[in-house]
């Protein structure tokens, strides 16, 4: 029997295997696991984690009041410059339209070789008038509108003028001319426009007028009128001095009437496609028998004359020149009432009409007949004008 002892391993490779496996041991707990942090470290740790976090809380508790005061008064900068701006904007506004308006002036006198001087008004009012007119400015004269004396003294101290508007004829120092240039040296109440007259070129007539008389007066307003239409100089100056702090107003009977497409109709608008569809109606507009611009307005027209679109109605086109402006428009009914009974009835009930006219006939219907008679029983009275707040 052979003995079993070839088998076991000689105890002296005991030792040399422990040695072997500890070692191997050891390398593979430095490779898979970092070394534990000592109770010092960790406490020493913990400890400067715990002092970041009360400096950092420290910190915000200080800073937030700080903030919120930093925020308060960067709020109340941006307010400030917010109100600085939009003062800006209207000095800028003003001056540009008294640059405007200087500029007109100096166009118009570049022409005579004189330097006329602006003279402050409140209003201006333009009466439109053509060369066979005379009986009706006569009427006009006869009721409604100062003469002689009392109408420079009407400018002297009211600020108000009123002239009658018109341009000269196709002929160079006609009749038509000349019969007017001797009215004028009688009344002296004309403006002469650089305007050849006709029915069809009321719209130029009308930027020829505002562009004249900015560059003539320095006024709050300026007026058209038409001569067949009564007016109360006192309830219409009393009217316009309650928006005088407004900028850029439109004043008068805002109206929308339908375009005309049909020819050899009244009022035919021959740009009718523009409006849109057939039927389609007008953009709001003062109606043209009589309309207040501001004086920004009127220079807006002077300064853009010779871009401002003309339509077939002259308060079609009056009304297209502010469409995409910030105009304020104000619709007034008393700019538009009719005659007796209806200015009659308002003007006892206390509410006496700025502007009569008869509707049917775009103005009063035989006016230089009836007008003295809208003036009768329709008119302030005399004194109003001149007791007029403005």
């Amino acid at each position: 029997m052979k003995s079993r002892g070839g088998n076991r391993i000689s105890t002296k490779w005991i030792p040399i295997f422990c040695a072997s496996f500890f070692l191997l041991g050891v390398l593979l707990s430095n490779w898979m696991w970092s070394p534990p942090e000592s109770s010092g470290q960790l406490v020493s740790r913990t400890r400067r984690e715990q002092e970041l976090r009360m400096v950092s809380e420290d910190c915000d508790s200080k800073k937030k009041p700080a903030d919120d005061k930093d925020v308060m008064q960067q709020v109340h900068k941006t307010h400030e410059a917010i109100q600085l701006d939009r003062s800006l904007d209207k000095s800028i506004e003003s001056l540009q339209t008294e640059l405007a308006a200087s500029r007109s002036a100096m166009e118009l006198g570049s022409g005579s070789g004189d330097q006329k001087v602006m003279k402050k008004m409140f209003m201006v009012i333009g009466i439109n008038t053509a060369f066979s007119s005379r009986k009706r400015r006569d009427s006009v004269r006869e009721t409604w509108m100062p003469q002689g004396e009392k109408l420079l003294q009407l400018e002297r101290e009211k600020g108000i003028v009123v002239r009658f508007m018109i341009g000269h004829s196709a002929t160079s120092n006609s009749i038509l001319d000349r019969a007017i240039d001797s009215e004028d040296a009688q009344h002296k109440d004309f403006l002469r426009l650089e305007h050849v007259e006709g029915y069809h070129e009321l719209s130029a007539k009308t930027k020829i007028f505002f562009s004249t008389a900015v560059a003539t007066w320095d006024a709050d307003y300026y007026i058209k009128v038409d001569d067949d239409v009564h007016v109360n100089l006192g309830m219409l100056a009393t009217t316009l001095a309650r928006h005088r702090s407004k900028p850029r107003v439109y004043i008068g009977c805002m109206k929308s009437g339908p375009v005309l497409s049909q020819k050899n109709v009244k009022y035919h608008e021959p740009e009718y496609w523009k409006f849109g569809e057939a039927g389609n109606k007008y953009f709001r507009h003062a109606t043209g028998q009589i309309y207040a611009l501001s004086k920004d307005l009127a220079t807006y027209i002077s300064i853009n004359q010779h871009i401002l679109h003309k339509y077939a109605n002259e308060d079609v086109s009056l009304g297209s020149w502010f469409i995409g402006l910030e105009v304020e428009h104000i619709d007034d009914r008393n700019m538009c009432c009719g005659t007796p009974p209806d200015c009659e009835w308002k003007a006892q009930a206390g509410n006496v009409c700025i502007a009569s006219f008869d509707w049917s006939c775009s103005g009063i219907c035989k006016s230089v007949e009836k007008i003295k008679d809208v003036h009768r029983r329709c008119g302030e009275g005399d004194g109003a004008v001149w007791d007029a707040l403005i």
